[in-house]
């Protein structure tokens, strides 16, 4: 009969191991998931916070060569990558890797629901800054409050959610968008909708359908990461499997896009018309397809980063999987590499607040509106982000924004 095996005082993270009968070898049991923070996770959200930076302060990709190149990846994929990763973030509140119940699961909802209206507010008011950036904040806050019904789902529940997610909403978003051309209803919804009248914005519509990241199309990417940290992460086996399959995405999005714009008729010219003199050559992977001026059922065929398509979630997500998944195989292998690493994933560590500073310098320095050298100042702001994480993460143990919002959720600890 199987007893415990005799070890004075094991250390607390130490595996248990139990004698088997006969004399065998003992058998280790597998420690329970942790819920702390991972380093790659956060050196990941670095990395998602510098493409951001490149996207918006950056060299064009239309200068070509590999620093184009560069720059037009991070176009899209990084805020895709930013989007799997609030994903991420939101089982690790609600719990991981088990979803608090009772009353800690009804404060740890209420800390969503208080982080979400406090992203929506955020994001609006960087939005009133007037820069050229399409701030993201209070699309993801939206989307906070519309995947949060899910949290209690497994793993597997959840991928399977983000698969139909990426199949069916992105038709539901291109059938919306004819209605809308179509009629006046929008019309009638911005002004009967108060978040409208008081950011002067389309409200709610803009947040659901027509803005630059759509709820309706950008929920596959939050549920997706939900699904990951499911996952215990701390196994190699996990990690090369989410790198397999994030590759096998990428392939079947971006791939599935090419072969399909080649294969029907007359594709390339229909994008071509839609966009107004679009390159539909490269519709398959780059935003220089452009945005489509008339809706058109070959659109949906298209996995440019900004599309609004399946083979675009599809495709985006799967690279947000690579680099999740390269960053934890990283982290936890190569300990040189981590220390290296440490100013990244102390950007990472408060990404809020480099991503608010860093809208407030574009505004201060009106570098979308006056003739600064793109490569400098994208440099200037990856190092000075990089340098100030670095130095607050040395005294404190959260960054300046990231302390406010978690003051305004512990409000939710008065829920019963």
């Amino acid at each position: 009969m199987a007893r415990n095996a005799p070890s004075p005082k094991p250390p607390p993270a130490a595996p248990v191991t139990v004698t088997g009968e006969g004399g065998r070898p003992p058998l280790p049991l597998r420690p329970p998931l942790s819920s702390g923070r991972l380093i790659g996770v956060d050196l990941a959200r670095g990395l998602a916070m510098f493409g951001m930076y490149a996207a918006h302060v950056g060299p064009e990709p239309s200068e070509g060569g590999v620093l184009g190149f560069l720059m037009e990846t991070a176009r899209g994929r990084s805020s895709a990558l930013f989007a799997v990763l609030a994903g991420f973030s939101l089982v690790i509140i609600t719990g991981r890797p088990r979803p608090r119940t009772g009353r800690a699961g009804r404060q740890a909802v209420g800390r969503i629901v208080l982080r979400a209206l406090v992203l929506v507010a955020v994001g609006f008011a960087l939005a009133a800054l007037d820069t050229s950036v399409d701030v993201i904040l209070a699309y993801y806050g939206l989307t906070f409050l519309a995947v949060l019904p899910l949290y209690r789902l497994s793993a597997k529940a959840l991928a399977i959610a983000a698969a139909v997610g990426a199949l069916v909403l992105p038709q539901m978003l291109y059938m919306i968008h004819q209605s809308i051309d179509e009629g006046r209803w929008a019309d009638i919804v911005i002004s009967w909708d108060p978040l409208a009248r008081i950011t002067d914005t389309d409200g709610l519509l803009d947040l659901l359908f027509t803005g630059e990241y759509p709820v309706l199309t950008w929920a596959p990417f939050m549920i997706a990461g939900m699904a990951v940290a499911r996952l215990d992460l701390t196994r190699a086996r996990i990690r090369s499997g989410l790198a397999l399959t994030g590759a096998a995405l990428a392939v079947l999005g971006y791939g599935g896009s090419w072969l399909a714009l080649r294969l029907v008729p007359n594709a390339g010219a229909a994008i071509a018309a839609a966009t107004d003199g679009g390159s539909p050559s490269s519709a398959w992977w780059s935003d220089a397809v452009g945005e489509p001026v008339t809706h058109t059922p070959v659109w949906l065929l298209v996995a440019a980063p900004h599309s609004q398509t399946t083979a675009s979630i599809l495709g985006n997500t799967g690279v947000a999987l690579v680099v999740l998944a390269l960053c934890l195989i990283a982290t936890a292998r190569m300990p040189r590499f981590t220390r290296l690493t440490t100013p990244v994933c102390a950007v990472g560590a408060m990404s809020l607040t480099a991503y608010v500073l860093h809208i407030i310098a574009i505004r201060v320095l009106g570098t979308d509106s006056q003739d600064f050298p793109e490569l400098p100042v994208l440099l200037g702001f990856i190092a000075a982000a990089m340098l100030l994480a670095w130095a607050w993460s040395r005294v404190f143990r959260r960054g300046p924004l990231e302390y406010l919002l978690h003051t305004t959720t512990r409000l939710a600890r008065h829920i019963r």
